[in-house]
């Protein structure tokens, strides 16, 4: 089954793979659809089952990341059910997609971590010697670990391409010491998930997070540490200076690049074969870290 579109009541926002409905109460129900986006365009077709892999990932790392950070997630839908009226109604295979979360004032900044040359930071390398605007090494390959790892946030775009943000541009938008927390969390995320997925065979080369308020405080939203959000690497093939063996969306955006698609919409359709082949991925990476199977949808 692929789940595109949900349509339930009370929708607050369509974004590219979620949509996110006000239950009431100060909570939501994010549903995380089939839906695949690569070069923030919305593909065409979707990956069976995609949704549910990446909730029951978010879930897993909300909760492995509660020591580090707070965050907005009280439960799997199909898990919280009794506790909430409101949910009743929802079909089950919107329920085994779907999380429960506070709702939080949400900070404008992609949280951006890279620990490792990739995507478009080696891009930048190429042509300029620089990363994110910053001196780097020179004879630096593809795939080269980055010690320490280093926070690139960007700007959070509803529609077209995020932007580079300085730290500077990060403190003129949320404050200087909210700045500085939102880069101190997001690396200690990023170092503990990176430590824990070695231990499974995982590199994860770079993520992306994303930060919200509650109550004053700063606590952690959205999705975290998914194929869609991050670049996880097989760790005994790791070889810099080569594409690496992934288990993530870069599979797409390979193929792709690989038709000549000039990135601006309509995007092209993907062939049954690496839909396939991208699910296999998301599966393989939900069961090294989390240690479980995907439940039967």
């Amino acid at each position: 089954m692929v789940i595109l579109h949900t349509n339930l009541p009370n929708l607050l926002h369509r974004g590219k793979v979620r949509d996110t409905y006000d239950l009431g109460g100060g909570l939501l129900l994010m549903v995380a659809t089939d839906r695949i986006s690569a070069f923030d365009v919305v593909l065409p077709n979707g990956v069976p089952g995609k949704g549910v892999v990446l909730s029951r990932m978010s879930a897993f790392w909300f909760r492995k990341t509660a020591h580090l950070m707070p965050n907005h997630f009280i439960g799997m839908a199909e898990d919280v059910a009794a506790s909430y009226p409101q949910l009743a109604k929802v079909p089950r295979e919107v329920a085994q997609r779907s999380m429960v979360v506070k709702r939080a004032q949400r900070l404008d900044v992609e949280c951006v971590v890279r620990g490792y040359l990739a995507g478009s930071a080696w891009a930048e390398y190429r042509v300029t010697g620089t990363i994110f605007g910053k001196p780097a090494p020179a004879g630096l390959k593809d795939g080269d670990r980055l010690s320490p790892p280093m926070f690139t946030p960007t700007t959070k775009a509803e529609t077209g391409h995020d932007l580079n943000m300085t730290l500077e541009q990060v403190e003129a938008l949320v404050g200087k010491q909210r700045a500085r927390e939102l880069e101190e969390k997001s690396l200690a995320i990023y170092n503990f998930a990176h430590a824990y997925a070695l231990e499974r065979g995982i590199i994860i080369a770079d993520t992306k997070v994303e930060f919200g308020v509650v109550d004053g405080k700063v606590i952690l939203i959205d999705e975290v540490l998914t194929p869609d959000s991050s670049r996880f690497w097989e760790a005994s093939a790791y070889q810099p200076g080569k594409s690496q063996p992934n288990y993530d969306k870069q599979f797409v955006r390979d193929w792709l690049n690989s038709t000549g698609w000039d990135h601006e919409p309509p995007a092209p359709e993907l062939p049954q074969e690496i839909v396939e082949k991208t699910r296999q991925r998301y599966l393989e990476a939900y069961a090294r870290l989390t240690g479980e199977s995907v439940p039967q949808q």
